[in-house]
């Protein structure tokens, strides 16, 4: 039997525009004052206080990382953990130190608590004011008080955000809500 199918036809879709994205407000405006003090910040954790922090990781300036058991902090590659979001890595009452982990392409909620010890899998969203006191699998969504996963085997891309999140916002913006 023949092959007829033409593998070297030309893509006939034609190339989509750009989505529309919402406009810079407030504090937005200053990304690049803000990403330069993003990196000044990652470098005194890293190398003063030996946290595990790739390079490509983004936190808020007011995310918390413990330093009472400094090596013991783990954010992988391409992760984010929002404003006054907490990673620790010590328990007093229980005389405990221990390696912290959020994994690569996760997003770590605003006001999150991860507890010691916890390993975040891979591509993990953890919700707003979420307390994780338990390691979460890869492609899950927690969120809670404890957390608990609410889904599993999702598609996210780089920072965890959703895959649709860009058509969401092109949406929006196109409404004038964005």
């Amino acid at each position: 039997m023949t092959d007829h199918s033409n593998t070297d036809a030309p893509d006939t879709a034609a190339p989509q525009p750009p989505l529309k994205k919402a406009r810079k407000r407030g504090l937005n405006k200053l990304g690049a004052l803000r990403n330069v003090l993003v990196d000044m910040r990652r470098l005194v954790l890293t190398r003063v206080w030996g946290m595990d922090l790739h390079p490509t990781a983004q936190f808020s300036l007011s995310a918390k990382f413990d330093k009472t058991f400094p090596i013991g902090v783990h954010v992988g590659e391409k992760s984010y953990v929002a404003f006054e979001s907490r990673i620790l890595t010590h328990d007093r009452t229980r005389g405990l130190y221990l390696h912290t982990r959020v994994g690569r392409n996760c997003f770590i909620g605003g006001r999150s608590l991860i507890l010691p010890g916890v390993e975040i899998g891979d591509n993990c969203v953890v919700g707003a004011g979420s307390i994780v006191t338990k390691s979460v699998p890869p492609r899950c969504v927690v969120a809670g008080n404890p957390a608990k996963i609410l889904r599993e085997n999702i598609e996210v891309g780089d920072y965890g955000r959703f895959l649709e999140a860009d058509q969401t916002e092109a949406r929006l913006a196109e409404e004038g809500r964005a």
